[in-house]
Parts: C-alpha cells; structure tokens; sequence
C-alpha cells in the first residue's frame, strides 16, 4: 500500500482497489484478533479513551489532591496495623500526619479533605493489644 494514487483515479475507487488486492494475497489472513469482537464496541464515545486505557495497563490513577492523601492516609494506617515493630508503626504515622498537616495549613485543591492527623499513641496501644492476643 506504498503506491501513490495515480491521477485521475478517484480515492475511494484507489483505496477500494488497494484492499481488495491485499484482502486477494492474503494480506488480512490471521491476523491478531481476527473473528474476535471489537473491544467497547457498545461504549458511548470518549475521546481520551486511548489515555484511561493506558492508565489501566499501567496501574496508574489519577485522583485529585486531597482524594490521593485519603487513599495515602488510609495505606498508611493499614501498614501501620500489620507493622513488624513499634518503631515502624510510629514512623508509618508520623510520615503521614506531617502530610496531613500540611494540607491542613493549605487545603489542596479538590474535594474536602475531611482528615485529621492519626492519634499515634491510640494506634499503638491498639498494635499492641493485637500483638498480644
């Protein structure tokens, strides 16, 4: 299909000619996904499909500020629960609360942030007490 179109020929009788001598050399033959449906055929259009797609194959989101710190938050508290050592524990949250109050001082952008630093001495009693048992 490197040929240019001659002149005076039409491009859809070009273009037409050029497909069905490929389709006629077996040019289309098993190919990948041949007689497989077209993926999101019934989807209504998104024109940043291509871009959502990409962030899925790659384990990427995109959230906004504070939604991230939430889901961070959360992450952090979860690590925290299953932590080796106390010391890890208190490392975990202290992380996390100094981000936590930096957004408090300057909310980011987006929805409300609704967090509030961890109470680190509660979550380690609380490690504790599951260590114990």
């Amino acid at each position: 299909m490197t040929e240019r179109k001659p002149p005076g020929v039409g491009f859809e009788t070009w273009a037409d000619r050029q497909i069905r001598e490929a389709a006629e050399r077996g040019e289309f033959d098993d190919l990948p996904g041949a007689g497989r449906p077209l993926p999101d055929l019934d989807e209504p259009y998104d024109e940043l499909w291509w871009v959502r797609k990409k962030m899925s194959r790659e384990g990427l989101s995109c959230l906004p500020p504070a939604l991230a710190l939430r889901k961070e938050a959360e992450d952090a508290l979860g690590a925290a629960r299953r932590a080796p050592s106390e010391a890890r524990v208190r490392r975990i949250l202290e992380e996390v609360n100094e981000k936590i109050r930096t957004a408090l001082r300057r909310p980011p952008p987006g929805p409300p942030l609704n967090l509030r630093p961890f109470d680190v001495e509660r979550v380690v009693r609380e490690w504790r007490e599951r260590r114990s048992v």
